[in-house]
């Protein structure tokens, strides 16, 4: 299973909202080789670590691509800026960020490529859509479920689906 999430805080020009340039990203996958089985709903997330920066729209999905990881990377970078995200200072609000979670099982730590995505575990705003689509994939180092993992998040990270009535306005 090839894992991917999506996360967006600032719209892209052109687009109205972080939700419409996520949404559009998942849209462009299938032109560059990477097929959508299945994405989860979207959600909204506190920025991590808390900033006043607007808050994130994220999502997963799980993928399908001849590609081979360092390949498939290259391909969501080039999507990353092709919808104008600029790396300018680590953790700054962005216009589109995907993040290759886990490809297979593998496991593998190099300079550009680290898999699985060593945050993942640590991280409400990438567990919940995860578990939603995948709930017993299971993270290739530590051996529990996406479920688990979620389950065994402590308090606060607050993230909230999409259309939920509990959702807090924004």
């Amino acid at each position: 299973m090839i894992l991917v999430a999506i996360g967006s805080n600032l719209a892209a020009p052109g687009f109205a909202s972080p939700q419409a340039v996520a949404a559009a990203a998942v849209a462009q996958l299938p032109m560059i080789g990477i097929a959508v089985v299945r994405q989860s709903c979207w959600y909204l997330s506190e920025p991590v670590p808390p900033s006043d920066q607007p808050w994130y729209v994220n999502g997963a999905a799980i993928v399908e691509t001849p590609l081979l990881p360092a390949a498939l990377l290259g391909e969501l970078l080039a999507l990353e800026t092709r919808f104008g995200r600029r790396r300018r200072a680590r953790n700054a609000a962005r216009t589109l960020d995907l993040d290759l979670l886990d490809y297979e099982g593998w496991q593998c730590a190099t300079r550009r490529l680290v898999l699985p995505h060593p945050r993942l575990a640590e991280r409400r705003f990438v567990l919940a859509p995860l578990a939603e689509i995948a709930p017993d994939w299971r993270h290739p180092g530590l051996g529990l479920m996406a479920a688990e993992l979620l389950a065994l998040m402590p308090p606060g990270q607050p993230v909230h689906r999409l259309g939920d009535p509990e959702m807090p306005r924004r």
